[in-house]
């Protein structure tokens, strides 16, 4: 563990390599004995940060969903951080790629929630009876820390989120199956990855309700109107500058942005 003053320093130099768009040495070299206590604090400054500077936080992202990241990542559990404002975008958008150091993508379900919710023992029943909507996402995964990286690299970092793009058709949580969604994502045409919602832990709404019981230990829940990232369900497509990229989801709609 290391002292909050050097948490702090570590906040604002991730702060600083997203302005400049130039990652910074990892975390866990810089302080050699940051534990996931401290990752986590940073990521909290960090967020508090942008905060002070006009963003809003309107949601959390999930990661590490499968069990192949989570083996990789030698972790026994997913990770996860926080959506703000000024990087939600919609479907049709024009991204500027600049915005980002090493941007990729990800397929996932966004959960809209229409009630608060929180409390330790929260199961998947009561994550689908708080969401109101569901609806097809994708998530610009970015680093501002140079790899390899720990673990506690990725946390400090808010999971390594980047922006996430929503679009397609809103659902209610039991118009449909959501454990067999399945989408497509082409890049320039070429479909570069595939893949099937249960993948998400088995059911999407089961990452959801591992955050709500993550974040009531440090007296957190989630409130009416987020947005929850719930974990990806392809594998990461690189992206660059005039990249068209169309994830189609089938009977849910579909999604098309530019990085411009």
């Amino acid at each position: 563990m290391i002292t909050e003053e050097l948490r702090q320093a570590a906040a604002d130099a991730i702060l600083q390599a997203e302005t400049d768009r130039k990652p910074i040495v990892q975390p866990s070299k810089t302080y050699p004995d940051l534990d996931l206590e401290d990752a986590y604090r940073i990521q909290a400054l960090w967020a508090q940060s942008r905060v002070s500077r006009g963003a809003r936080i309107v949601g959390h992202k999930i990661g590490l969903t499968s069990r192949a990241m989570q083996m990789a990542s030698k972790m026994t559990e997913p990770d996860y951080g926080v959506i703000l404002d000024d990087a939600l975008y919609n479907d049709g958008s024009q991204i500027k790629a600049e915005l980002f150091i090493k941007p990729r993508l990800e397929v996932e379900l966004a959960f809209i929630m229409g009630e608060d919710l929180k409390g330790t023992g929260t199961r998947i029943y009561d994550v689908m009876r708080a969401t109101e909507f569901i609806v097809p996402a994708l998530e610009i995964i970015d680093y501002r820390t140079e790899v390899p990286r720990a673990i506690t690299d990725t946390i400090a970092d808010n999971a390594a989120f980047g922006a996430i793009v929503v679009g397609g058709r809103v659902i209610r949580p039991m118009d449909i199956d959501i454990r067999w969604v399945g989408a497509t994502l082409a890049k320039n045409g070429i479909i570069e990855e595939s893949g099937v919602s249960a993948a998400i832990m088995g059911h999407p709404a089961a990452g959801v309700a591992w955050l709500v019981n993550k974040l009531d230990a440090v007296g957190g829940g989630l409130k009416k109107g987020q947005i929850v990232l719930a974990g990806s369900f392809t594998r990461l497509v690189d992206i660059v500058q005039g990249d068209v990229i169309q994830a189609d989801y089938g009977p849910i709609g579909s999604i098309g942005v530019s990085f411009v």
